[in-house]
């Protein structure tokens, strides 16, 4: 039976923690981004590669220093084998693809797996790591991704009415389906391009000779003009002059985008997280006592005034204990109940500045000893030494205070440590140079958990923030990088702002939370999913 399909595919997708082929927010957001088309009936159907060594599991010395290991995924514990293979030509070889099947709620996802008895070793490598490899391997695994996506989603029954490709890794499904008749007027139409990543080096670019090599007959004969660069090609810049249309993740993200694809109209279309999967279970109960009909319609959570005081605190208090026991058990700090706790989790990319909150330990402990504790996570990219060093910096910081200001650090962090973390923490903190931050989906799932953001106004905070009712702004929002600045904004606003709304005990505490709660409302996956909708709805006109 033949099924009308939009294709959504992505390098990385992360649905459960164990089924580690997921780095971070990119992941995860797919993951998000299939469940809320799930949820919402769509015809929407998923494709990603199968890592079956994942992204590396995370182990910490007694410094920070971080190592990975890789163990090996079995995929007969997540994924269902269709039994369904595909072959492609590549290298004057022929790589065969085994197609893996996760279903959410009816909707499909496939995973493509090389490792198959037929391919040589070279191939059957392609599925070992998630962002392994060289240059040679990458783009291997992007053609298997493109390519290799479309043929076997159309294997297994799908006609594609559409194509949705999350990041330029999946640039190669355009070309398929030119190769397959689909007219440049009709890529316009029918295909819908997301860019997160604002700084330019993020974006994949491969040697011309490297692209023909692998391609073939698939290259466009104008593709160098597409991209406007005779000596590499950008992965970005080749999909989204063939998309027609593109869109970015945050309003902010699309302004600097549009700076990077000149020419190019970039739609604003804010992310959103899928509320069931990131609401713990002690908010669960409390919505589900009183705010009926959250789970189906997430809009609810607007109306979290109305959410009574006592059973407020008591989740809240259960949602802090969790962490509190989590910390305990990983690492042996114990963290104290009635101090402010301060939660700072994501990748550690040097942007992010994880580190930022250490830069004057004086004032730091000026402002918070026997106030304030600290709960770190994230993985450095095993190559950014850069992101390494930020570990090793908190290491060193959390060493200087810990007699007045206890800091903890979550080894191997995942989804499930993002759901304790965003719901047990007291605030989350994010100061990533701006404008950097593509949408920080972190933030909006500690918001729907009653956890007041305090951040630098970049990603979706600009579009959520009201400085003192749901959380705090750091900074005015500048352009310009100023560690010295932006750390004595945050220094700043935990000791006047955070630390007294703490203070004043729960009645005003209580009004925090619930209109984090309530701004959560307009930045979930169901709220997304209505935005894409827009285009997805001339997707299936076009069919």
């Amino acid at each position: 039976m033949v099924r009308m399909s939009i294709a959504y595919l992505s390098a990385e997708v992360g649905f459960e923690s164990r089924l580690h082929t997921y780095s971070g927010g990119l992941g995860v957001l797919a993951g998000d981004h299939l469940k809320s088309a799930a949820d919402a009936g769509l015809d929407l159907v998923g494709c990603t590669l199968l890592y079956r060594e994942g992204y590396g599991r995370q182990q910490l010395d007694a410094k920070g220093n971080q190592s990975e290991t890789y163990g090996e995924i079995d995929p007969q514990e997540f994924l269902t084998d269709t039994g369904v293979e595909i072959s492609l030509p590549l290298d004057g070889k022929t790589l065969y693809s085994k197609i893996w099947l996760y279903r959410i709620k009816g909707l499909p996802t496939y995973f493509l797996d090389t490792r198959h008895p037929d391919n040589s070793p070279e191939h059957a490598g392609l599925g070992n790591r998630l962002y392994g490899g060289d240059d040679s391997m990458r783009i291997r695994q992007e053609y298997l991704l493109g390519v290799g996506g479309i043929r076997a989603l159309q294997a297994m029954g799908h006609e594609i009415t559409g194509l949705h490709l999350n990041e330029g890794h999946c640039t190669f499904a355009i070309l398929e389906m030119l190769n397959q008749g689909w007219s440049r007027n009709e890529l316009s139409q029918r295909c819908l391009f997301t860019t997160h990543t604002p700084v330019p080096a993020g974006h994949d670019r491969f040697g011309w000779g490297e692209v023909e090599a692998v391609l073939e007959d698939l290259l466009p004969a104008d593709a160098k003009q597409l991209v406007d660069d005779e000596n590499t090609c950008s992965m970005s810049h080749l999909g989204i002059a063939l998309a027609g249309q593109v869109n970015a993740v945050s309003n902010l993200n699309a302004y600097v985008a549009s700076g990077m694809f000149p020419g190019t109209h970039i739609h604003p279309i804010t992310n959103g997280v899928h509320h069931e999967t990131w609401t713990s279970p002690a908010l669960s109960d409390l919505f589900d006592q009183h705010l009926t009909g959250w789970r189906t319609d997430p809009t609810t959570l607007a109306h979290a005034g109305r959410l009574p005081d006592e059973p407020l605190e008591m989740a809240r208090k259960d949602a802090r204990a969790v962490l509190r026991d989590l910390v305990r058990a990983a690492t042996g700090v114990e963290l104290e109940e009635h101090r402010l706790t301060i939660g700072f989790a994501r990748r550690f990319a040097t942007y992010k500045r994880a580190n930022l909150v250490f830069s004057d330990l004086e004032r730091l402990r000026a402002l918070g000893a026997g106030k304030i504790q600290f709960v770190f996570a994230g993985k450095a990219h095993p190559k950014d030494e850069g992101g390494k060093q930020l570990i090793r910096d908190i290491f060193e910081g959390a060493s200087q205070v810990e007699q007045d200001i206890p800091v903890a650090f979550l080894e191997d962090y995942s989804m499930d440590t993002g759901l304790a973390m965003t719901s047990g923490v007291d605030i989350w903190l994010n100061n990533p140079i701006r404008p950097m931050e593509a949408s920080g989906t972190s933030g909006m799932k500690a918001a729907m958990n009653g956890v007041p953001n305090c951040s630098i106004l970049d990603g979706w905070w600009p579009e959520a923030c009201e400085h003192g009712v749901n959380g705090w702004a750091i900074g005015e929002g500048e352009d310009e990088r100023d560690d010295i600045r932006d750390a004595k904004a945050l220094y700043d606003v935990l000791e006047f702002e955070v630390l007294p709304a703490w203070a004043n005990g729960p009645e005003h505490w209580n009004d925090m939370m619930r209109a984090s709660i309530a701004t959560s409302a307009r930045f979930t996956g169901a709220r997304m999913m209505s935005d894409y909708l827009r285009f997805y709805a001339n997707f299936s006109l076009s069919s």
